[in-house]
């Protein structure tokens, strides 16, 4: 699998029937281009393949495309050279609602993340090999895509600090509620030597 996600299946050489479009396109050349003609040099080959390419092949109209060539390119707004650019970075980008647990779930596979982002919704880029996770201005959570279904990546940062779970002032000790207490009624009072005669 190569940068784009395109895996190349090579064909046998000599086998025609399991690359027909390219075969087909050789074909053509042959009969066209080359049937009853002798060069003296390969510079002279040459020379007479790129005035056909022009003239003849450009001009015809294409059995796929039923137009010509030289119109279809000239149609075309822009054309650069293929080595002229950076390769396109293959990606997918989704939101996702981070739970509780802090592990975003992608194609069914889980990330970990800070736990601070828990219950908000993150965008999470798929590259290639890359998992990127990110929360507004924070720094990106960058995972190894994981190969198959239900794994769970490990976080491989330093410590994920926990989230406060109170922000007011320290904790008091519980309180009765009066409503609830006038309800029970009288408490039996009884003598602690009770206990004492049933105790083992």
């Amino acid at each position: 699998m190569d940068f784009y996600g395109v895996k190349v299946r090579l064909c046998r050489y000599y086998r025609a029937q399991t690359k027909g479009k390219i075969e087909s396109g050789v074909k053509y050349v042959k009969r066209n281009a080359l049937a009853g003609r002798r060069f003296s040099s390969i510079e002279e080959l040459n020379e007479y393949l790129l005035d056909w390419c022009v003239n003849v092949a450009d001009e015809r109209e294409h059995g796929t495309t039923h137009e010509k060539p030289a119109a279809r390119f000239a149609r075309a707004e822009k054309l650069i050279r293929v080595d002229g650019r950076p390769p396109t970075r293959r990606e997918q980008v989704v939101i996702r609602r981070v739970p509780r647990d802090a592990y975003v779930a992608v194609e069914t596979n889980r990330y970990p993340v800070p736990f601070t982002w828990a219950g908000r919704d993150v965008t999470v880029r798929l590259l290639h090999e890359q998992i990127c996770v990110h929360l507004g201005e924070n720094e990106p959570v960058i995972h190894e895509r994981l190969e198959g279904k239900h794994q769970v990546a490990r976080w491989t940062g330093p410590p994920r600090p926990l989230p406060k779970t109170h922000t007011g002032s320290p904790a008091q000790p519980p309180r009765l509620d009066p409503a609830w207490v006038a309800g029970l009624g009288e408490v039996e009072v009884r003598s602690l030597c009770r206990y004492e005669e049933v105790a083992p």
